[in-house]
């Protein structure tokens, strides 16, 4: 039987039967850093991302429940959520890193049957939980939220992520605007999770594809518009991802990182052989995407990668993208506009289908993730196991540019 609290309480760094304030604050104060070390399921871990909770109680230390990627632990007069853990002694070949809860306590929490506090993606809660998927209607508009650490998305975070959005979809609204997160809108797959797992490339394949059908589901939505409100930065197939939508905003102060290549020579899917050069065309495509250098909210509206910049900061982006998606939702040729945006998809559709783009690139990921070049897999454990980088050519490649190729 695992223990939940250590038994002897000198060995413990963090005393469960305190009030909630002081353990939130013992946590905070060192998060960022190496986290407080702590006990749960007999493993000592640091722990990191705290989260308030205003309903659930049980005895101090214990595990009480679980939503997300967070665990929820009882104090002396409420609970907290910890989102990530990250194991005290490191594993061969570089430093331990942090990882979600419920994936490091997998096994733990299904042997003891602790509850998942599930929470409609729509509901306001009455207090302060923890919740890393929500959702919101407002005139005529639905608000997709998404708070993924370092925006990071694991297979079950896009798996989840594509349930909410196909909620979102079956509302009664004209406008569905995708929020992301307050600092970091998207990075595309979980590194940390596939550095985790027993079979890295099957993993990292189980992800890609995730991410596949979530970019799928938004590029074929028709009975919405559909904006990416990016108030916090964005790379990789997370940058792919807002270009799903059919009006991509930001704020000034966003950088955009539209490249894979730097991780290993990663070639990238999302259907970004399709997204990316109807937006700026195909040389630009195969100089952002080959020269994996960070591009600023501002040369991204001036080159057509972003449609606009609204505001200066989260704050003001938000703020005014409420107004412009209700604006939408209001417009009597809202009905014209999606009849364009049918016409349109089937114009592309005939030109080359979009399950065509998908097979080609997970072809190319598929030699990344299983063929006998390992440096995706070498840059990835390198990055998430803090080694130091090594450093590959990312210049343009014939297969590049084939792919990008007028057909």
């Amino acid at each position: 039987m695992f223990s939940i609290v250590a038994t002897e309480r000198h060995d413990r760094a963090v005393d469960w039967t305190a009030p909630t304030s002081e353990i939130v604050q013992k946590i905070r104060s060192v998060e960022r850093q190496q986290g407080v070390l702590d006990h749960i399921a007999g493993q000592s871990v640091h722990l990191h991302g705290v989260h308030e909770e205003d309903e659930l109680r049980g005895k101090p230390g214990q595990i009480i429940a679980w939503r997300g990627d967070a665990v929820c632990r009882a104090t002396g007069d409420g609970a907290v959520w910890i989102t990530h853990l990250r194991a005290q002694h490191a594993p061969p070949g570089g430093q331990s890193f942090k990882l979600p809860a419920t994936h490091l306590l997998r096994e733990y929490l299904s042997q003891r049957n602790t509850r998942e506090a599930a929470l409609p993606i729509d509901a306001t809660p009455s207090g302060r939980t923890y919740r890393d998927i929500w959702y919101e209607d407002r005139n005529g508009v639905g608000y997709l939220f998404f708070e993924f650490h370092n925006g990071a998305m694991s297979t079950t975070h896009c798996e989840r992520l594509l349930a909410a959005y196909l909620h979102a979809r079956q509302r009664p609204n004209k406008v569905i605007v995708l929020m992301g997160g307050r600092n970091v809108w998207s990075n595309g797959i979980h590194l940390s999770v596939i550095e985790a797992a027993e079979d890295c490339a099957d993993e990292s394949w189980r992800n890609i594809n995730a991410m596949n059908d979530l970019v799928r589901e938004i590029i074929l939505t028709d009975s919405h518009i559909v904006v990416s409100a990016l108030s916090g930065n964005a790379g990789a197939g997370g940058v792919i991802l807002a270009l799903g939508a059919d009006r991509v905003v930001a704020h000034s102060e966003v950088i955009l990182n539209p490249h894979y290549r730097s991780m290993g020579g990663l070639y990238g899917s999302e259907y970004w052989t399709y997204l990316l050069p109807r937006r700026v065309g195909a040389d630009a495509a195969i100089r952002l995407t080959s020269d994996c250098q960070p591009l600023g909210a501002n040369e991204a509206a001036r080159i057509g990668l972003i449609d606009a910049i609204l505001g200066t900061n989260a704050r003001e982006l938000r703020s005014r993208v409420r107004a412009e998606a209700e604006a939408m939702a209001a417009d009597p040729n809202h009905g014209s506009r999606l009849e364009e945006k049918r016409r349109q998809r089937e114009q592309d559709e005939r030109a080359k289908p979009l399950s065509a783009y998908r097979q080609e690139e997970l072809a190319r990921m598929h030699e990344n993730f299983y063929g006998a070049d390992r440096s995706y897999h070498i840059a990835r454990r390198r990055f998430v196991r803090k080694l130091a980088p090594t450093h590959r050519s990312a210049s343009p490649s014939a297969q590049l540019v084939t792919a990008l190729s007028p057909r």
